[in-house]
């Protein structure tokens, strides 16, 4: 075997390679190729929000000139502003199945977090907890839906066996919308809640408007700090962070699964589904050019499922039914369009009222995430 070095990425060539990393790891595997140029301009300092707030360093580990593995590090103000705390964190790990790898890669980032005066370090996350977060610990055969992580099963043990403990698992529900009759697959209560909310309550549900997305992203905005403020780890957005992601969101975004409810006016829930693009990411190999379009117009179309990105409700109108009427706008899309079934999440495992929601509405967990800690004064 011969020497291993984690060094920093300090030159665009390095930034292609940590984000082509991946693509040689995973080759053959369920794991979809993000489009490198949104890789690109997500790591971009200059260009992503996040480091309005926080700073990072990106790692690779490369031994005999092949690269074996790649890291991030980082330190968020915020964070440390509404979770408390003395964290920093790690996120885009990437390796090959070597202890040794991974343990080169873990020790470089927790002294960069070190060096900074923290004394946790928390991961993956890419780069927060709005972002792509935690490790897949089961289960790894189902392709990941739009902006699930994928990962091999020797990741959970290589990190594990550097005496990493969970913090957090994070659930995906998968649900039948539409595959069956409507109705049948919802608990009545449910159902009787939703018709309540709109009869009694005055509650309105409809869709997004795209042509006026400036303005309906800044109504979901208020909608999702407000409605994720109390769960563990979450990060109220910003606003700059939420337009940066509209931007990338737009081209995939379907009016049918944007969902926003009022009541006499005022924004009070919202739910963003989006159609599961990875169906057409899958074959496009992370290029646009010079067929990637014409692979991604032509296999838009064709998309059969959604995942359920967010769905919330502002707390003051939670005794509304404002959540049921979003749960069952889904069926009655569900009924008119191609896709017929989705996946939820992620939902923490200590949220029991969204879990008893997910089961109440014949779901189930298809898969589980992992969000690990590592005390630095011990590691």
């Amino acid at each position: 075997m011969g020497s291993l070095n984690v060094r920093p990425v300090q030159s665009r060539r390095d930034l292609n390679a940590f984000i082509k990393l991946p693509f040689r790891l995973h080759r053959g595997t369920p794991w979809v190729p993000p489009l490198i140029m949104e890789r690109r301009e997500f790591l971009n300092r200059d260009k992503n929000p996040f480091f309005e707030h926080a700073e990072a360093e990106y790692f690779l580990a490369e031994r005999d000139g092949a690269l074996v593995g790649r890291i991030t590090a980082q330190v968020d103000e915020r964070w440390t502003q509404f979770q408390g705390g003395n964290d920093g964190m790690f996120g885009f790990f990437e390796s090959v199945n070597d202890p040794e790898v991974g343990r080169a890669l873990i020790e470089t980032a927790t002294e960069w977090v070190r060096a900074r005066g923290r004394d946790r370090m928390l991961g993956p996350m890419d780069f927060t907890t709005n972002d792509e977060w935690g490790v897949l610990i089961e289960v790894y055969e189902p392709e990941p839906l739009v902006f699930e992580p994928w990962h091999p099963p020797y990741y959970r043990e290589l990190l594990e066996g550097l005496g990493m403990t969970k913090a957090m698992d994070l659930w995906m529900w998968r649900l039948a919308m539409g595959e069956l009759k409507q109705g049948d697959q919802f608990h009545d209560f449910i159902h009787r809640s939703a018709r309540e909310s709109a009869t009694e309550h005055g509650v309105v549900v409809r869709q997004m408007s795209k042509r006026d997305l400036e303005a309906e992203v800044t109504r979901f905005m208020d909608v999702y700090n407000e409605a994720w403020g109390h769960n563990w780890g979450f990060v109220p957005i910003t606003e700059a962070e939420v337009r940066f992601q509209a931007k990338n969101l737009k081209p995939i975004l379907d009016e049918n699964w944007a969902m926003i409810a009022e009541r006499d006016g005022e924004v009070v829930g919202a739910a963003l589904s989006l159609p599961d693009i990875n169906q057409v990411l899958a074959k496009m190999n992370g290029r646009l050019l010079p067929l990637g379009w014409l692979r991604f117009l032509a296999g838009r179309s064709k998309i059969d499922r959604i995942r359920v990105f967010a769905l919330g409700v502002k707390p003051r109108y939670q005794h509304l039914g404002v959540a049921a009427a979003l749960y069952v706008r889904h069926i009655e899309v569900a009924a008119r369009v191609r896709q017929k079934w989705g996946e939820m999440g992620w939902i923490l495992e200590v949220n029991e009222p969204m879990n008893r929601a997910m089961e109440g509405m014949g779901g189930t967990v298809t898969k589980r995430y992992r969000l690990y800690e590592l005390p630095l004064s011990t590691a």
